[in-house]
């Protein structure tokens, strides 16, 4: 494998992965529907996302996602429960990118997609709160409308043209600097003026 080839692996893996952190079941659905379309291919034994009964139940935990991560107070009971479900669905993407490599690899595999899915997850998880609560619950399913999207890119990003995952992540990563850098700057005017120094 060449160091070109390599990277495109990475690239890929890392934006299926940093997918799965936002919404574990998108990444699923798509790459499973790629499979079944021979669009893409899937080596064992990830081919199983692209039988009948997987995609309907992927399909299934999906509609639920999308539904309960649109409701304020739900989407953060929901990101309490995703927090081993999204790492889970990143380990196993990441490492299908790199299915039929050394066994070596395929742990290191499991291990970036899990820390990958897992940061943005964090991310997300951290965020979504504030964002209930600095707009009154408005803000929430448009964030949400708005991670479904970026994790759709992501994914067409990662499989088609993996260079742009660069891209992605960049945007998420000022997206979520800027929802911190509010939160902050609204915080600011509400700390008691005794406890300044």
């Amino acid at each position: 494998m060449s160091a070109m080839e390599a990277t495109w692996l990475l690239l890929t893996g890392i934006g299926l992965a940093a997918a799965a952190g936002l919404n574990a079941y998108i990444p699923l659905l798509l790459a499973g529907l790629l499979a079944r379309f021979d669009v893409i291919s899937l080596a064992e034994p990830y081919d199983l996302l692209e039988s009948t009964t997987a995609l309907a139940i992927v399909a299934v935990l999906l509609v639920i996602e999308l539904l309960a991560d649109k409701i304020p107070a739900v989407d953060s009971v929901n990101d309490a429960v995703q927090t081993l479900v999204r790492p889970a669905s990143g380990a196993l993407l990441f490492a299908g990118v790199f299915a039929g490599d050394a066994e070596w690899v395929q742990v290191l595999a499991l291990v970036g997609g899990l820390v990958t899915a897992g940061t943005v997850h964090g991310a997300k998880a951290t965020a979504r709160p504030v964002v209930n609560v600095t707009t009154a619950g408005v803000g929430g399913p448009v964030s949400s409308v708005v991670e479904d999207a970026i994790s759709v890119s992501l994914t067409l990003a990662a499989i088609f043209a993996p260079v742009l995952v660069l891209v992605l992540l960049a945007l998420l990563g000022w997206l979520f600097f800027r929802i911190r850098r509010r939160w902050r700057g609204r915080r600011g005017p509400n700390r008691d003026p005794a406890v300044v120094s």
